[in-house]
């Protein structure tokens, strides 16, 4: 093993190359591969171990008191465990000193118990009335602290003594039993656990013989852990495949540098044979020669990818009360020792071919010139009124069609990965657009209350008092010269039934179909008690299109029929018709106006027009419609476009590399016969436009293939639909700059050995032979 040692460090060092390309190789793809495995890691990891540590409820569930009994909720059936009956109040406190929203505030008199153990992380729990505890995760407090007091009109005034974080958002406060009677309750809860957490079979077990319209809501666990991950699991997908594309790429390349290296280093071959190295020695030389750079790759690409992985899910991990990140161990394990195995396997084949050489004929076969194949479609070519040196470089790649191969691989994989990677950024930057549009023909305003009126709209945005009512905006903005089209809006944060499920319901009236947001299936609410939500709203709650959903708001409650499903991103807002307003929040004006100018108006005599007829009402800036998942994807897909495009030239510089080494005497007399040092250069580039072109033609339609796989399966795990924006992003321009990439990635890498194989003078290439 010290002979094998020393031989192999003598190549590594020799070939300084063949190293260098290795080692890049494998730290870009190792790199990936950690990203991948680490964000599928992180994306359940912590909620995991938060849920089992807190004994989270498989199933919260709201209950109409009315119509359903404490005694014949204790004789529910089918779970294993259960905590409540528990009273439940919804508490708005948008009148109050600090806007929180719409609150579900649980009557519990202690944290633990069998289900929903709460994790009381600051202060203590509320043990007598007058106090209440916040569901909140550390970092997550804002200005309010143990001690700050919580003050609503007609409500009496809470103080907090205490923060605490349910995993599974069971309420949004909680206060002493004897508390909560003073806040209205109106409603029951009860917290499950089952032996599969299988919520369906269970809410099936424990609402059967329930009064009709007794059971409010339910708030699955396994809803609570796909909102909570949705953000990185969008990302999984796209690193995965891009993961595995680093892989092949990579055993690719170095099964191309150690084939190359064997043939290359036939002569070598033999010379070790030839003074007693055995044939496992000669194998061993190889793989050794291959591993040093893969293990120094792989402990690099390792680092980075940690190093960029974390910053990714650091936010997602503080949501589930966890403080510190850390990756399973699996994840660095497989990355530091899979890799090096991977790419020892690659190289295994061409150092089993260097193993059974035998020492004379590797002594001969490293001095023998190569023709065959290659040399016949030349002569074929030589017939065209094609250039000399490009008839002969289109027939080079003949001469080693195993290593051609390979090298068409890594093109075709890298066109694969910029086709995929232009399409991933279309559907983001078509989605982005469509769920955040941006308008130059449209104007929003806001209008602030009249006197003694309420309104409903953003909390934290003040508006002056609007100088007309309701109707008179409405009419003033219709008549307006320049106005196409007319919507108002106002928008109420409610609860849905069925622990913290908090939602935003926007009221619409007016020009929907023009103004509004798209309508994928179903209709827009065209009555009372219809609402339309996006699919993400369905998707995180189990719902569907027909479904009825209770929302309470300001002291009332009603029930919706979901109608219709929009295309929007918030995954908590809900659309009515502005009918629905009035039995939530009767009374209420609209928040803001949003119109549609004509063509050709002018946008600041409009809104100055609009000004001057209700003071009150205040242009908004055009909305910033930046995503920031979207940047980071896209981003991510650039630098991986990039990274993986470099290599897959890397693997054409090899080649190129080879392909001249093995050839300097073929060279040396082409120019001693007048060939140029440019023809040269056009000879060797050639040989690789020809594979650039062919796996341009390949790579393009894979790599659409592989889009049309890898957006829905992001859509889904971002609990959305995959639309036809989404998908329908490749067009003929497009797909022509794209087929061109090929050719790109090939001249690339041929270029610059090219240039250098160009410039060896005659007597240098003859002296050495």
């Amino acid at each position: 093993m010290s002979a094998v040692w020393s031989a192999a460090w003598a190549a590594v060092r020799r070939r300084k190359l063949q190293t260098i390309v290795i080692g890049v190789v494998v730290c870009a793809a190792s790199a990936t591969l950690v990203m991948a495995l680490g964000l599928l890691d992180a994306s359940a990891a912590p909620f995991d171990r938060a849920f089992a540590a807190q004994q989270g409820a498989h199933l919260a569930a709201a209950f109409d008191p009315a119509k359903v009994s404490e005694a014949r909720l204790k004789q529910s059936v089918g779970q294993t465990a259960s905590a409540g009956p528990f009273q439940q109040a919804t508490v708005d406190t948008s009148d109050g000193d600090v806007f929180l929203g719409t609150l579900t505030v649980v009557g519990r008199a202690d944290p633990g118990g069998q289900v929903d153990r709460l994790s009381v992380w600051q202060g203590r729990w509320a043990a007598k009335s007058g106090e209440i505890v916040l569901n909140r995760t550390p970092g997550s407090v804002g200005r309010m602290d143990v001690g700050f007091r919580l003050k609503l009109p007609g409500r009496p005034v809470l103080t907090v003594v205490g923060f605490a974080h349910s995993v599974t958002g069971s309420a949004d406060a909680w206060v002493a039993p004897e508390q909560i009677v003073a806040l209205q309750p109106n409603a029951l809860q009860m917290l499950y656990r089952f032996a599969a957490a299988d919520t369906a079979a269970g809410v099936a077990a424990f609402a059967a013989g329930l009064p009709q319209d007794g059971l409010l809501g339910t708030l699955s666990h396994l809803t609570v852990k796909d909102k909570a991950t949705t953000e990185l699991g969008v990302f999984i997908p796209f690193l995965m495949i891009f993961g595995i594309l680093g892989l092949v790429v990579a055993v690719l390349i170095v099964a191309n540098v150690v084939s190359g290296a064997v043939v290359a280093g036939l002569r070598h071959i033999g010379m070790l044979k030839a003074i007693g190295f055995t044939p496992n020695q000669v194998m061993a030389v190889y793989l050794v020669m291959v591993s040093i750079p893969a293990f120094a790759g792989c402990a690099l690409g390792t680092v980075v990818g940690n190093l960029f992985a974390r910053p990714v899910v650091q936010d997602a991990v503080e949501g589930f009360g966890i403080d510190e990140l850390s990756f399973a161990p699996w994840v660095n394990i497989v990355a530091a020792l899979g890799m090096p195995v991977l790419v020892a396997s690659a190289a295994l084949v061409p150092a089993l071919r260097a193993r059974g050489l035998s020492a004379a004929r590797a002594i001969s076969a490293g001095t023998a010139s190569h023709t065959g194949r290659a040399l016949r479609i030349q002569r074929r070519l030589s017939g065209t009124r094609l250039p000399r040196s490009v008839s002969l470089g289109l027939g080079m790649p003949f001469a080693r069609m195993g290593r051609s191969a390979l090298t068409l691989a890594s093109v075709v994989l890298g066109v694969l990965t910029v086709t995929l990677a232009a399409g991933v950024t279309l559907s983001m930057t078509a989605y982005n657009d469509a769920v955040r549009p941006h308008f130059t023909d449209r104007v929003e305003l806001m209008a602030g209350p009249p006197p003694g009126a309420p309104v409903v709209g953003p909390p934290g945005v003040e508006a002056p008092d609007a100088k007309l009512s309701d109707a008179e905006d409405e009419s003033m903005l219709r008549s307006l010269p320049g106005t196409a089209a007319f919507l108002a809006m106002t928008q109420l944060d409610a609860e849905v039934a069925g622990g913290t499920q908090k939602a935003t319901i926007l009221f619409y009236r007016g020009d929907t179909a023009a103004l509004g947001p798209r309508v994928l299936t179903g209709h827009w609410p065209d009555g009372p008690g219809q609402v339309v939500v996006p699919s993400r709203f369905l998707n995180q709650r189990g719902l569907a299109v027909g479904d009825t959903i209770t929302v309470q708001a300001r002291g009332n409650r009603t029930q919706v029929k979901i109608v219709g499903v929009v295309l929007t991103n918030n995954a908590d807002e809900i659309f009515a018709d502005w009918s629905t307003v009035d039995v939530l929040a009767p009374g209420s004006r609209a928040s803001s106006y949003l119109t549609r100018m004509s063509e050709g108006t002018d946008r600041a005599a409009y809104t100055a027009a609009a000004a001057a007829a209700d003071p009150g009402l205040r242009v908004l800036p055009p909305r910033d419609g930046t995503s920031s998942t979207a940047v980071i994807i896209i981003s991510a897909a650039v630098v991986l476009t990039l990274v993986l495009g470099a290599v897959a030239a890397l693997g054409v510089f090899n080649t190129v590399v080879l392909n001249a080494r093995e050839r300097r005497r073929d060279l040396g007399m082409l120019k001693s016969i007048g060939m140029t040092p440019r023809q040269v250069t056009v000879l060797l580039v050639t040989s690789m436009g020809a594979l650039g072109v062919l796996g341009g033609l390949i790579g393009v339609p894979v790599g659409i293939g592989v889009h049309q796989l890898v957006v829905p399966a992001m859509a889904h795990a971002g609990q959305a639909d995959a639309v036809d924006i989404l998908m329908n992003v490749y067009h003929p321009p497009l797909l022509a700059l794209l087929a061109l990439t090929g050719v790109v990635i090939a001249v690339l890498g041929a270029v610059v050995p090219a240039r250098g194989a160009a410039r060896l003078s005659i007597a240098t290439v003859l002296h050495n032979e």
